[in-house]
Order: C-alpha cells, then structure tokens, then sequence
C-alpha cells in the first residue's frame, strides 16, 4: 500500500513584545532621514511585529518548543511517538547541537531522529518536503516540521530598507503517515548565482572572532522579481504534479515577507485575494516560521475544511523557493 503524510495539527509560538511601526521610527531617525509608519506601511504591508527578548527566555529555541508543544498537544499524540523533529531556521541559538536536539529533549522526544535545515526564508517549505519524503519511504510515522527564528538579532537598526521587514516567532505542523493523500505534492528549488549580493548575511566564526558582516544586506528590488517569477512557476508545477488548477486552491498560505508580492503572485495564479491568508501585517518576515505561522492562523480562526486544497509557498535567499500543495 502506497503511503502518504498528512498534516494533523499546528501550533505557533510569538515573542510577546509588539514594537509598531511608529516604534520602528522612533528609532531610526539616522543621518536626517525620518522614517513614518506610512513609509513602512505602503511599502510593505507591515503594521507591527514581535521582537524576541532574550532576557526573559525568548530566544528561538524556547519559542519553537513552545510551537512543538502547542501542535502536538493538539495532535493527540504523545512525545514518545514522534518518529522525526526537523527545525527549519537561519538564526540557531547555538552552532550546535542543533535547535532541534534542544526542542526533543524539551518535550520528551528522546531517541527520535532530529535535525536542523537552512534555506533561510524558505526554510519550512524545504523541511515540510524532507519530512514528507521520509515518512512516504519509511519506517518514520509521525513527524514535528518546525519553523523558528528571532531575526531582530541580526536586523541593522541604521538600514531602514531591511529592518523594518523582520519580525520573531515560530510555527510548527505535526505529520502523520496515512493511506491517505495529505501532502499531495512538494518541490524545492535554488539557485546559487543569486548569492549574498542579492539577499545575504556573511558573518561567520573565526578563531573565536565574528568575520564578515552580522547584518542582513539585500537588495529589494531584485528579490522582488525573482520571488514572484519563482513562486509562479512552483505553484504552476506542483499543481500540475497533483492533477489539479492553482484556480481550485480554497487557501494560499504565502510567504509573508510583502504584502505586494503575495498579492501579485496571486493574481497570476488565479487566486482571489480573499483565499490568501494575511498576517504579514501583525507579524513582519519571520523567514522560516512565516508559512507555519501563518497557517496556524488559518486553521485556528477556521479558514480551511477537510478535503480543501491548501498551497504553501515561500521564497528566500540563496536564492531559494518552493511550494507544497496539500489536502487538508
């Protein structure tokens, strides 16, 4: 009998500090230029988002436990019979061990296979395919797909082009193998001409000393094109793959990284606006948990019913994209 993974549960996890737009230009008043929740705003969607505050616990490790937990309280299933945890993440607490070791023993895992993916934003696309692709194989059962970032602690606060984009948070899915169709197709794509000049971060460990720069650095308008050329084609190909119409998707949960990429993507798609899950506004980029989170969203306030298509997709730096199509 062929096998399949569905998903059976989500979950989330947010920083609690909300720092608005109006907060943002307070404090970026640099070198006489003046930034305004307008300014942020029109450019990209973005209202407010959650800032990780180290101090009292928030770091990405305690908040994609408390995505795993949330999820998995919902599954029905007890830690002892998740067969898989893969965190997809670009800011780890730690080189290693990896964020997901730390969230297996947090939970009571032990034993399970655990490890970390990076491909940035698109981070929980390529995780949700990794995991999809192993409990088809075998002989894993269920699974945890976690994404988790605190992206203010690599945000230049003088670089009003990048730092007013990010925000902190995680989300996490639960995969159950079934006979069943759930994840009905997925793809991952990259392209590594499109390097740090485009979207990147260069610092690294050196001796004991921080080499390169500890800043994200891109360039927007070429991330602009190549996100929407990119998320078009994956979805066009993974609809085909699964025999069915982007037109015919009852809920798009895309990268919330601009509210002017998501909406165009969909209209090339076919996909009114109106099934387009919306959170960029309260929670900014979250790279990797973005897509996650923004489907807890969906599920938890009642937007998608069983036997409806679901499209996630996300795009991030590498360049990388991808898309998953899935029957809820």
């Amino acid at each position: 009998m062929e096998m399949y993974s569905r998903v059976i549960a989500t979950g989330s996890a947010l920083p609690k500090m909300r720092v608005t737009n109006d907060d943002l230009a307070a404090r970026l008043r640099v070198d006489g230029i003046e930034t305004s929740d307008e300014w942020i705003r029109t450019r990209t969607g973005i209202l407010e988002r959650r800032f990780a505050d180290a101090q009292k616990g928030e770091t990405t490790t305690s908040l994609a436990v408390a995505a795993a937990r949330n999820a998995l309280e919902r599954s029905g299933l007890r830690a002892e019979e998740i067969d898989l945890i893969i965190v997809a993440t670009t800011t780890p607490d730690m080189v290693f061990p990896s964020t997901a070791a730390h969230v297996q023993s947090a939970i009571g895992a032990t034993g399970c296979a655990a490890f970390d993916v990076q491909a940035v934003c698109a981070g929980f696309i390529y995780a949700l395919n990794a995991a999809d692709a192993m409990l088809r194989a075998g002989p894993y059962r269920s699974a945890i797909v976690i994404g988790a970032e605190v992206m203010s602690r690599v945000l230049d606060f003088k670089d009003r082009s990048t730092c007013v984009l990010f925000g902190d948070g995680a989300g996490a899915v639960v995969l159950q193998s079934s006979s069943d169709p759930g994840v009905l197709a997925a793809r991952m794509y990259a392209d590594g001409r499109y390097d740090e000049k485009v979207l990147g971060l260069t610092a690294r460990i050196d001796n004991g000393a921080v080499v390169g720069c500890p800043y994200i650095n891109m360039d927007g308008r070429q991330v602009f094109k190549l996100a929407v050329e990119g998320l078009v084609n994956s979805a066009n190909e993974v609809a085909d793959l699964a025999c069915v119409r982007t037109e015919d998707v009852a809920l798009f949960v895309p990268h919330q990284a601009n509210l002017r990429i998501m909406s165009m993507v969909a209209k090339k798609l076919g996909i009114p606006e109106e099934r387009m899950v919306k959170t960029v506004s309260e929670h900014g980029n979250t790279s990797a948990a973005s897509v996650p989170l923004a489907l807890d969203r969906a599920v938890t306030s009642g937007m998608v019913k069983p036997g409806e298509l679901v499209l996630l997709q996300a795009v991030g730096a590498g360049m990388a994209w991808g898309s998953a199509l899935v029957r809820w």
